[in-house]
């Protein structure tokens, strides 16, 4: 020690330093045997320390899982591309500008299928299409979650439920302010849900990626119908657009009957080739009227059976029409049923240039405003009628 003291007596300050001073003296002296395979004794190369990440559980199956996803969709698009080229070469189209919609015509054509719910027909779609997406890792490699309602175990969902409440929280203090400075929210600028409707529930698990309960579906309608109602609401227009669909537009169905007037001033409405079946009739509606109706010169009892009156009569009832307007009615072809579906559905679209908006919203979703295209099924071979079949006798 004393001869370290010695040498370096500018360093040397106390005994307490002396470990520390000895500590630096044999690693500068021991140079060579962190520069092994150096030519230049100055440089020192350091160690490489070897950590091992530690990967939680969760990840571990998280990564299992989207292995055999993507494993999966590949197979699916693959075996897409071969269906898709297999089709093309049937139709004798070329297969690279084969597109989406000849697909489905070519669908059409080559596997006809009379049946009505379109999940039962055959169909062909690109497998992001049919399969649904799969949600991504919501947590990181040592398992600690991104989302701070990843605990409730629909994240996104109760994220929507909070952007909601923290929206309608910023509306309230809006009004506040308002109202501190006498100043009222504008009553002109008041949203309105007419003409649209909220997502339904199978749209929001798409958007959210996550099922949910009727109950959850329900408690998110009444939360952004508070926020719609609200006074201020005008000033979150966009946000509460991304949860609304648009529904069929009413101002081409009352546009699409033109009212005429008579040389009395009576408004009038008419129109023509009303099908239903074989059935075709021309209608019009007067207003205002005392609830008169002539049928091919005729009453009401043109029609013998209740059923078929009662066809005629239900959008005048639903409308509250029934003694405001007068009918007249000329139909030919069909049988008791096509006549009476046919003059229905004129009656429906001559009362839309008499009724509210509203009514008419209403009435589109009632089906009065529809065409109905049913006919009468035909008779198969084998069989006594179109369902029916003969009866069985083992002798």
């Amino acid at each position: 020690m004393m001869l370290m003291q010695r040498l370096f007596p500018n360093l040397v300050t106390n005994k307490l330093c002396s470990a520390k001073i000895l500590t630096n003296f044999v690693l500068r002296c021991t140079y060579g045997l962190n520069n092994v395979g150096s030519d230049d004794p100055g440089v020192e190369i350091p160690e490489k320390k070897i950590v091992e990440e530690k990967t939680s559980l969760a990840m571990r199956a998280y990564l299992q899982r989207a292995t055999q996803y993507n494993s999966f969709m590949d197979q699916q698009i693959h075996e897409y591309k071969i269906g898709k080229r297999h089709l093309a070469n049937m139709m004798g189209v070329d297969p690279e500008t084969f597109t989406q919609k000849d697909i489905d015509a070519a669908i059409g054509y080559l596997f006809p299928s009379g049946l009505y719910d379109p999940k039962a027909r055959p169909l062909m779609r690109p497998p992001s299409e049919v399969f649904p997406p799969k949600k991504d890792a919501e947590f990181d490699e040592s398992g600690r979650p991104f989302h701070v309602f990843f605990y409730t175990g629909k994240p996104n969902f109760y994220s929507i439920l909070h952007n909601i409440a923290t929206k309608l929280v910023e509306l309230n203090k809006f009004e506040d302010s308002l109202r501190k400075n006498n100043i009222l929210p504008d009553a002109d600028k008041k949203l309105t849900s007419f003409g649209s409707q909220w997502l339904s529930k199978e749209d929001l698990e798409k958007k959210t990626v996550e099922r949910l309960s009727d109950h959850e579906y329900k408690h998110f309608v009444v939360a952004i119908e508070r926020l719609l109602n609200h006074a201020c609401a005008y000033k979150l227009t966009e946000f509460i657009s991304e949860y609304q669909k648009p529904m069929i537009s009413t101002k081409s169905i009352v546009e699409s009957s033109p009212v005429l007037y008579t040389k009395d001033g009576r408004a009038y409405v008419t129109v023509k080739d009303c099908p239903r079946k074989d059935a075709r009739a021309d209608v019009t509606v007067y207003y205002p009227g005392t609830g008169k109706l002539s049928i091919n010169g005729k009453g009401i009892e043109f029609f013998d059976y209740i059923q078929a009156r009662e066809q005629i009569l239900f959008p005048l009832l639903f409308t509250d029409m029934i003694d405001k307007v007068d009918i007249e009615a000329t139909v030919s072809g069909g049988g008791v049923s096509g006549k009476a579906g046919a003059i229905r559905f004129g009656i429906s679209w001559c009362l839309c240039s008499f009724v509210d908006p509203e009514v008419v919203e209403r009435m589109r979703i009632a089906g009065l405003l529809q065409k109905d295209y049913r006919r009468r099924e035909r008779k198969k071979p084998g069989q006594a009628r179109a369902r029916r079949k003969f009866t069985w006798k083992k002798r």
